[in-house]
C-alpha cells in the first residue's frame, strides 16, 4: 500500500471516533444541551467495551457493554441536568472528570493486554478500488 494511503487509512480509522461523538454532540447543542461530559462517557465505553471484550472473548458483548456504558453516563447527565435542573457546564465537567479517574480505576489491570481485533470487512468490488478502496471499504 502506498505510504500516502497507509496515512490517510490511519487518519480515518483515528478520526472515526471523534467524529462520533462530536455529530453527538452536535445534535445536543441543537436541543439547547451543553454537554461537556462526552470524553467521560467515551472513556467509561472503552474501557467497559475492552474489559468486557477481554473477559469474555465476545467482541459483540464488548461493543455492546461499550454503548451501554456510555449511555448510563449519558442518562445520569440527562436526570441531573434536565431532570434535577443542575448547571450543564458543572455535571458536564463534573461527568468528564468522573469518567476519567473511573476509566483509569478500571483499565489499571489491562494495562498492555493484547486482545483479538475484530475481522476486516472487505466489500466485493468496492475494496479493490484504487486509492478510495483502501481508504473507504477495508
Amino acid at each position: 500500500m502506498d505510504p500516502i494511503v497507509a496515512t490517510m487509512v490511519s487518519v480515518m480509522a483515528a478520526a472515526t471516533p471523534l467524529l462520533l461523538a462530536a455529530t453527538g454532540e452536535l445534535v445536543a447543542e441543537k436541543a439547547g444541551v451543553l454537554n461537556l461530559g462526552v470524553e467521560g462517557m467515551m472513556l467509561v465505553g472503552a474501557v467497559s467495551g475492552f474489559a468486557v471484550t477481554l473477559t469474555t472473548g465476545s467482541a459483540a458483548l464488548g461493543i455492546l457493554a461499550a454503548a451501554s456504558a456510555g449511555a448510563l453516563l449519558a442518562l445520569l447527565f440527562g436526570l441531573l441536568t434536565l431532570g434535577l435542573m443542575a448547571n450543564q457546564v458543572a455535571t458536564g465537567l463534573a461527568l468528564t472528570i468522573f469518567g476519567i479517574g473511573v476509566s483509569s480505576l478500571m483499565g489499571a489491570g489491562f494495562v498492555g493486554t493484547p486482545v483479538e481485533r475484530l475481522p476486516r470487512l472487505a466489500i466485493p468490488g468496492l475494496s479493490d478500488l484504487p486509492v478510495l478502496g483502501p481508504l473507504l471499504f477495508g
